[in-house]
């Protein structure tokens, strides 16, 4: 297996463990021995995978006392996962698979100019399947000055939130959550009727204070749920 493949699941796993309260804040979390061991992978994928932890705030890694759970800062909403919709579909025993429906390059709206030092996007619209049923509706803009490489990546073989993962680990994220209706194109392309109840994830990332990607996830409101758990610091 692909050892990108591999390190995003261990991030996932683990993730999940620590979103769902299952691993607190202060749990110590497996060895990367360990995790070669369970995952059948070299030091250097769970390295990667512990360092990609502890970019994104999740956990702390200490010389000699290990790797633990993050405690996140007081009111921290930051710790809303990013998915990566490939392994969350995976991690539900079901097969996924994508399809492009659109892509251009264009120049950056005014609104959009936070995003575009250089002025130009890629505008991607996606659509997710899990077990050949639509999941999640993805509308992305693609900074070609956060992430120069998208413009030539081919997002028919990857669709392009798993390959900013791999490629252009973000810093800062901004989440908004949404409680919609499905409406005109989006509600054709999952498949259900007009003002369907659904959950509209809009994403904001960075990379050390350059704009990397601008996204609107549409999940059918039974497809999809969100967690959060965090404490406040002690004094």
């Amino acid at each position: 297996m692909d050892m990108t493949v591999i390190h995003r699941r261990i991030e996932s796993d683990i993730e999940r463990r620590i979103l769902s309260g299952e691993w607190r804040p202060g749990h110590r979390l497996p060895t990367e021995s360990e995790l070669m061991a369970e995952y059948g992978c070299a030091r250097m994928t769970a390295s990667k995978a512990m360092s990609g932890l502890a970019a994104r705030g999740l956990v702390t890694r200490r010389r000699r006392a290990g790797t633990i759970v993050a405690h996140p800062p007081l009111h921290s909403a930051a710790l809303v996962a990013i998915p990566d919709i490939q392994v969350e579909v995976e991690g539900r025993g079901l097969a996924w698979s994508h399809r492009l429906l659109a892509r251009r390059v264009r120049a950056a709206g005014e609104a959009e100019a936070w995003l575009a030092e250089d002025g130009r996007v890629i505008e991607l619209e996606t659509l997710h399947f899990a077990d050949g049923s639509p999941f999640v509706h993805e509308r992305r803009l693609i900074s070609l000055s956060g992430a120069p490489e998208a413009e030539t990546a081919d997002f028919t073989e990857q669709a392009a939130g798993s390959w900013l993962l791999a490629h252009t680990p973000w810093t800062e994220a901004e989440h908004r959550i949404s409680a919609v209706g499905a409406t005109g194109e989006v509600a054709e392309r999952l498949l259900l009727p007009p003002g369907a109840p659904c959950l509209r994830l809009e994403r904001r990332t960075w990379r050390d204070g350059l704009g990397v990607t601008w996204a609107w996830q549409t999940f059918p409101g039974d497809a999809y749920d969100l967690v959060a758990r965090f404490q406040p610091t002690k004094a």
